[in-house]
């Protein structure tokens, strides 16, 4: 097989649900490298005179690389330690993507470690807003790194598998893998830094951010919320209008505009706010002309730029490397030159062993420190998802060779798989199934229908006594579980390590009864719960954080069970206890 030292699978910025730039890169003609800020112009000039001459140029730039183009711009000087400010390999083709991408990729793991606590989060932002108090700008944007260990294989390989499990969590947008033999990129950025062809010039900076709803209802709230928040518009409109400024350094006169502002998009984690902004360039404009004026993305940076950076340098103890950069390809058009590329968010760089993420958010005058640090947890939930390798799950009752309740659970599975990006075949996985039921025609068992993320079924099934002791004990949460609202309590998957965190230790002790941050009660570790209150049976609502059982769902559609928020301080009014997932049914309960 032929070595591939990059990838490049990026939307199309005019036409986001067309057809995507995807394609592969061999063995470098040449590598254009600058280890010092006197040699990022010319390594610019000779790109673009590459693509000139017909070849593909695919690279980035450190966001260290900005005094280049204005030594106003304040970063962490001398040299970076994980690599040069500026790296490009020209290519004299692209190649297909690999057919057998995801499928040869194998599997990686990382373990991350954040390095930003808490306090150090609270006193950077009390110090922002004071600056902001003070005029002394109007927005930063605050980063910490996350750092791992990956897991999985030699370098490279352990890198690809991890690249493989990143898009498929963080899909579309402007992904890229660059493998320069000393460090590999992996970038699943949704953000366009620009786009620049035949005189016409397009940015889109992102900024502003809410999480994902539980429910559908919960989801077009969220996206309408984030559009109508005056906090995210302003963080918004700050960027549009630094980006307008940038852009008039190189444009016609008046061919500025803003042709759409404050547009969400659905990211599998997160809702995100972007703005478009254009123009045409001058004649002449270089692209090195093209990054003076813009780099580093002020998406990125915060408002006035100038100020933003040098209390970004004040804030952060390290460099940000390619993380906040800027990474894409330069190729040859009809035209001339086309140049695409991202804003390096969402981005991994490994260098052996090694793994960092760069995490971060706009801090604007009303930041509230809660809300911005769930933020961050939200905005890392992709490279979570991607550092451990799961199936999705649903286990099932078969008894006497009937699966019980099996749609339910089978359509409860295309949902996760249409979350997670997981390819879904309803006729392969109802085979599987019912090829297990055929090898169980009698007795009463439990079955683990699993889902790889390749879309490939398989089923197991274990014997099942039919006699569960009666009521079963309960015990209640020493402590909140904090993922609540996370994925990974939102639909069932093999990661099951938060849950197994509550496991009883005492015996006879059948599950744990678990409950938020806000002290509402949500679910046991195996199954939905129900209370008696003031003599009806209720169950959490999923807004409180909790598996929407098939179980849960057939009692709340026969009546047997309403929705409603249960606190811990509540507990002393419930009369009667139940525990409920289809598996088991409805089993009594009493709580020790």
């Amino acid at each position: 097989m032929r070595l591939l030292s990059a990838r490049i699978d990026f939307s199309d910025s005019d036409n986001p649900g067309g057809p995507r730039l995807r394609c592969a890169f061999g063995t470098p003609r040449q590598t254009l490298v600058a280890h010092g800020l006197a040699q990022v112009r010319p390594v610019l000039n000779a790109v673009q005179a590459a693509a000139a001459q017909g070849f593909w140029c695919v690279g980035y730039l450190r966001y260290e690389a900005a005094p280049a183009f204005d030594a106003a711009l304040a970063v962490h000087a001398g040299p970076v330690a994980d690599g040069p400010v500026a790296w490009f390999a020209v290519y004299d083709e692209a190649l297909p993507w690999p057919r057998d991408d995801d499928a040869s990729a194998g599997t990686a793991q990382v373990q991350w470690q954040a390095a930003c606590p808490r306090p150090v989060f609270d006193a950077a932002l009390e110090r922002i807003q004071r600056a902001i108090a003070e005029g002394e700008l109007y927005q930063v944007n605050f980063t910490a790194p996350l750092r791992g260990a990956l897991r999985g294989g030699p370098g490279s390989d352990a890198a690809l598998a991890l690249f493989a499990a990143l898009r498929r969590a963080q899909p579309g947008g402007y992904a890229a893998w660059i493998d320069t033999g000393d460090e590999q990129v992996l970038s699943v950025s949704p953000e366009l830094f620009f786009d620049w062809r035949a005189g016409r010039i397009l940015t889109r900076p992102m900024k502003g951010t809410a999480p994902r709803g539980t429910t559908p209802a919960e989801d077009a709230a969220q996206a309408g919320a984030l559009r109508t928040s005056a906090k995210e518009r302003a963080e918004n409109v700050m960027v549009v209008d630094l980006l307008r400024n940038d852009l008039s350094r190189i444009a016609e006169p008046f061919s500025v505009r803003v042709p759409r502002l404050f547009h969400t998009e659905a990211l599998p984690t997160v809702w995100q706010m972007t703005s478009d902004v254009e123009a045409r360039t001058r004649a002449g404009t270089t692209l090195a002309d093209v990054f003076a004026a813009l780099f580093p993305c002020g998406s990125v940076t915060g408002a006035p730029k100038v100020r933003a950076m040098q209390m970004i340098r004040a804030l952060e103890p390290q460099a940000r490397g390619v993380y906040c950069g800027a990474l894409g390809v330069v190729r040859p058009s009809e035209q001339g030159i086309r140049a695409t590329f991202n804003v390096p968010i969402r981005t991994v760089t490994v260098r052996g062993a090694a793994v960092r993420c760069g995490i971060g958010s706009g801090i604007t005058a009303d930041a509230a420190p809660d809300a911005e640090w769930q933020e961050w947890r939200h905005k890392r939930a992709f490279v979570e998802r991607a550092s451990m390798p799961f199936d999705l799950l649903e286990t099932l009752a078969l008894e006497g060779g009937h699966l019980r309740h099996a749609a339910e659970h089978l359509q409860r599975l295309a949902g996760a798989a249409a979350h997670f990006g997981t390819p879904w075949d309803a006729a392969q996985v109802q085979h599987c199934l019912h090829q297990l039921a055929q090898a169980h025609p009698q007795g009463l068992w439990r079955v683990r229908l699993l889902l790889d993320t390749q879309g490939q079924a398989r089923a197991e099934a274990f014997a099942m006594d039919a006699s569960s002791p009666r009521p079963v004990r309960l015990q209640l949460a020493d402590r909140p579980l904090m993922e609540v609202h996370g994925e990974f309590v939102r639909f069932k998957t093999t990661r099951r390590a938060h849950y197994d965190a509550f496991t009883p230790m005492q015996p006879g002790v059948f599950d744990t009864v678990l409950w938020n941050a806000e002290g509402e009660i949500t679910e046991c570790t195996r199954g939905n719960v129900a209370l008696m209150i003031e003599g009806r049976w209720v169950t959490p609502p999923l807004a409180c954080g909790l598996l929407p059982g098939v179980g849960r769902a057939l009692a709340l559609r026969e009546g047997r069970l309403t929705e409603a928020v249960v606190r811990v301080e509540d507990l002393p009014l419930v009369q009667g206890w139940a525990f409920v997932n289809s598996l088991r049914g409805w089993m009594g309960a009493e709580r020790v």
